[in-house]
């Protein structure tokens, strides 16, 4: 399934103001088990830093990620980049409505293709690998441009059924995809070949988050794929899959998990 025009619908009806783009944020923020989990992270990296903190959104998205890190300290500089010139306009014109262009700065680019050197303190990446083919030359790139003592944060599905793929015979269910996702000692040995000098991976997604996520997204997303009629009948399915859902996503980031379908990745250089 194309995840992609399901995004852009999303995208222009929240885009008409600033109070819908963040009602938007606050609802993915709450919805996504992915967003749960790298909330957890920022919080346990933002302890102990007072100074300013130079931060890269590696694939900004709709921007909620920064939206949320801009919330964290006003002192924390912050550059989303992302390959779709459209998203980056929409999150520009959204930071200067709300008059934080000070602080929070979108633009095109490529992650295969960065420069950057000793320039970030952190580094976001939700959700993006999986779209990349040549991850080796971005996972070099971000060591290249994160500083001394910095920290990158990826979420992505593992292998362990993520994108919905159980076995040779499923196909993913985000097409978009170009890997299923991956092998958690795999991914390890990836960005400690690229520069990293600590690397540790866990898994999310597990049984209370797998469940969550065909009642908070895959449903509702064959849904939306199906007829735009659905989008009618999309609030009433919520009010009765949200609450069960964010039960779901607090016992997902409460416990540790053995095996899961996503894979939150903390990678330092010393």
């Amino acid at each position: 399934m194309q995840y992609d025009p399901i995004k852009k619908s999303l995208g222009t009806f929240f885009n008409r103001s600033p109070f819908l783009r963040i009602l938007f944020y606050r609802l993915l923020n709450l919805l996504l088990l992915r967003a749960w989990h790298i909330r957890k992270e920022l919080k346990r990296y933002r302890k102990g830093k007072t100074g300013s903190i130079c931060v890269l959104d590696a694939g900004s998205g709709f921007g909620q990620y920064t939206w949320y890190m801009m919330k964290l300290s006003p002192k924390w500089k912050i550059t989303g980049i992302d390959v779709k010139a459209d998203q980056i306009d929409d999150c520009n014109n959204f930071i200067r409505k709300i008059k934080k262009d000070h602080q929070v700065n979108f633009k095109v680019a490529d992650l295969t293709e960065m420069h950057d050197e000793n320039v970030y303190d952190l580094i976001l990446c939700v959700d993006v690998m999986e779209h990349i083919e040549n991850d080796l030359q971005v996972f070099i790139n971000f060591s290249r441009s994160i500083k001394s003592g910095g920290v990158l944060l990826i979420s992505t599905p593992s292998d362990q059924g993520g994108s919905d793929v159980h076995n040779d015979h499923t196909e993913s269910f985000i097409e978009e995809h170009i890997r299923d996702g991956y092998n958690i000692d795999d991914i390890q040995e990836k960005l400690k070949s690229a520069g990293f000098d600590s690397v540790v991976a866990k898994y999310s997604y597990g049984t209370p988050g797998k469940i969550s996520w065909k009642l908070s997204m895959k449903y509702p997303v064959k849904m939306l794929g199906r007829s735009k009629l659905f989008y009618i009948i999309l609030p009433f399915y919520y009010i009765l899959a949200f609450p069960v859902a964010l039960i779901l996503n607090f016992l997902d980031v409460s416990f540790r998990h053995k095996s899961g379908t996503g894979l939150i990745v903390r990678a330092e250089i010393n």
